[in-house]
């Protein structure tokens, strides 16, 4: 496994990207600068739920973090096949036992060896480090969150037929430009049989994230992935800091005068010429 750092691009045109719950669902934003903000948490989402549609969650792509699982009754499934009993909130006293328990978790589930995970519970499987990170996403320029007026023409109860029917804000942002930032750590892709399969399915979900993702908050087409610039090193302890590669992509408004209202209002410009040697550059689309 190599080492890798990337830079990724998507864009929502009105639609709400990633709502906070403690501003009444409003597009995240950055208080200081007005810039939009999406969670690296919301990204993994989306990684998760493609992962899973392709390969139906099943092994060895089957994903830990769902809506609605019960962890404890997961974890349960490694100490059977390990052949152990647990005891509460406590691994093995076994190393290697312990460790099988670990790897059972890996090898089955996409997320943790991917994303790792935090699996020490009352029934106790450890903790994984993954070797793919992400950054939060950052717009390109200050955002302006749109609030719409909304109806409800149906009530819940016979008692409410005859009030008036209820209102509700719904938000969206007209458009804006994300960047996001990631990391592929290749020793702890290699503790954790993080392979090059793996790898090239976290492209492909990144590349298809909002394809599966509509939502009334989430129309069709409202959001699209626009690049994947991939820095590959040639060693495994890098060629070149990661700072360094993702200061190489820059990004310019065409036209100052107006606000952006498409992807073809960014230029995106990649300095090939000053690209460090050892570092060769993939992009996908």
């Amino acid at each position: 496994m190599n080492r890798y750092d990337f830079v990724y691009l998507f864009d929502v045109k009105d639609a709400n990207p990633n709502g906070d719950p403690d501003a009444g669902n409003l597009p995240r934003v950055d208080p200081e600068t007005g810039h939009g903000l999406v969670t690296d948490v919301c990204l993994k989402r989306k990684v998760r739920n493609y992962v899973a549609i392709k390969h139906g969650n099943k092994s060895p792509f089957e994903i830990y973090f769902t809506e609605g699982s019960v962890l404890n009754r997961t974890h349960l499934r490694a100490y059977q096949k390990v052949g152990l009993k647990h005891e509460l909130k406590k691994l093995p006293k076994d190393v290697e036992k312990a460790h099988a328990i670990t790897a059972f978790m890996c090898s089955n589930f996409y997320d943790i060896r991917t994303f790792g995970a935090v699996m020490s519970t009352e029934v106790n499987c450890g903790q994984v480090r993954g070797p793919v990170q992400l950054s939060f996403a950052r717009s390109e320029d200050p955002i302006v969150s749109s609030e719409h007026a909304i109806t409800r023409s149906s009530v819940t109860n016979e008692a409410d037929a005859e009030k008036e029917r209820t209102m509700g804000r719904k938000f969206t942002v007209p458009y804006a430009l994300y960047r996001a930032h990631g990391f592929v750590n290749p020793f702890l892709a290699e503790q954790r049989c993080f392979d090059d399969k793996d790898l090239d399915l976290l492209w492909d979900a990144l590349l298809n994230a909002f394809q599966f993702d509509q939502s009334a908050a989430r129309p069709a087409g409202s959001m699209a992935a626009r690049s994947l610039i991939i820095f590959k090193h040639e060693k495994p302890l890098g060629s070149a800091p990661s700072h360094v590669l993702f200061n190489l992509v820059t990004i310019t408004r065409q036209n100052e005068s107006k606000p952006a209202r498409d992807f073809s209002d960014y230029l995106v410009v990649i300095k090939k010429d000053d690209l460090p040697q050892g570092v060769t550059i993939i992009e996908k689309p």
